[in-house]
């Protein structure tokens, strides 16, 4: 029986957590890259530990104190979605981290990818990608 357990991968099997709301790395969302200047200024900018805001429980970090006080007054606006984890992983049903370098705004909506690669496959289908990872995140964030 033991045998059959190792088989189906069974054995040590614990059940599923809910993961963390934000990617976070190192304690800082989305790898210390500021959310506002993907939108201001078109390209990710590395946030400055003097600039920081708490978001659903992960610090977050900005460019400038303006950035900060837009993110802060309005978080739902610039927050990357799916926490910041890979959107084509949540697309595909799982979470992944992610690349700076690897994002889109889609419909006023800021995307993140693992890496420039992977984020050619998501772009290949973005409506679809984005209407599977809509349905795939409240059961991902839940540990379901």
């Amino acid at each position: 029986m033991a045998g059959g357990l190792v088989a189906a991968g069974l054995v040590g099997a614990r059940p599923a957590l809910a993961i963390d709301p934000v990617f976070s790395h190192r304690g800082k969302a989305i790898r210390g890259y500021d959310p506002v200047a993907y939108f201001t200024e078109g390209k990710p900018v590395e946030g400055k530990p003097l600039f920081t805001h708490v978001y659903e429980g992960a610090t977050w970090q900005f460019a400038s104190a303006e950035n900060r006080d837009a993110f802060a007054a309005d978080p739902e606006r610039y927050a990357p979605q799916y926490g910041g984890y890979c959107a084509w992983a949540v697309s595909q049903g799982y979470t992944a981290s992610i690349d700076p370098d690897a994002w889109k705004i889609e419909d006023g909506k800021l995307y993140l990818n693992y890496s420039q690669s992977v984020q050619r496959r998501w772009a290949r289908d973005i409506p679809g990608n984005i209407a599977k990872a809509d349905r795939n995140w409240p059961d991902l964030k839940a540990g379901g």
